[in-house]
C-alpha cells in the first residue's frame, strides 16, 4: 500500500469527507437502519451548524489519504466523543482506521480535558472498537432509527 498520510481536513476538503462517510455509510450500515435512521445520518452529515463548528475549530475532522485521495475521515464532538469515523472499503484492514483513531487520541491528549475517548458504534464498526481497546459501556441501543453501541477507551 502507497503512503498514508493522516492530518488535519482543510476546509475546502469538508464535503469531500461528509460524502466520503455517505459512501461508506450506506454500503455498510443503512441496511440495518430504519428509514429514520438514514435520513437522522443525512441530516448529521449535511448539517450547516456542523461545518460552522468545523470552521471555529470546535468539531475536528482529521483525514486519511493516498496520494490526493481521500481514503478515511474521523471527527469528535464534545471534546472526545468521535462523531463519525469512516474508511473508503478498499482500504478496510489496512491500518487506516487505527491510524485516524491515533491521530483522535493524540487531539484528545493535548487538549489536555479528557482522559478517555468515548463512541456510540454502529454494528458495523463494533469489533473493529473492540480490536482497539474500546470496552461496552451499555447494550445495543436504537435511538431516533440509529443502532449504536456506547463504548469507551481510556486514554
Amino acid at each position: 500500500m502507497s503512503e498514508v498520510e493522516i492530518r488535519y481536513l482543510r476546509a475546502e476538503e469538508w464535503d469531500t469527507a461528509m460524502a466520503l462517510a455517505w459512501k461508506i455509510f450506506l454500503r455498510f450500515e443503512a441496511g440495518e437502519y430504519t428509514e429514520e435512521g438514514i435520513h437522522s445520518f443525512l441530516d448529521l452529515i449535511s448539517d450547516e451548524r456542523l461545518k460552522k463548528l468545523f470552521a471555529l475549530g470546535e468539531y475536528p475532522v482529521y483525514a486519511a489519504f493516498i496520494g490526493k485521495e481521500m481514503v478515511g475521515m474521523i471527527s469528535l464532538r464534545s471534546i472526545n466523543h468521535i462523531s463519525l469515523l469512516f474508511v473508503s472499503d478498499v482500504y478496510h484492514r489496512q491500518g487506516i482506521g487505527s491510524g485516524l483513531m491515533e491521530a483522535i487520541k493524540e487531539h484528545v491528549r493535548r487538549d489536555g480535558r479528557k482522559s478517555y475517548i468515548t463512541v456510540n458504534a454502529a454494528p458495523y464498526a463494533v469489533g473493529f472498537y473492540h480490536a482497539i481497546g474500546f470496552r461496552d459501556t451499555d447494550r445495543e441501543i436504537m435511538q431516533h432509527g440509529i443502532i449504536y453501541t456506547p463504548m469507551r477507551c481510556d486514554l
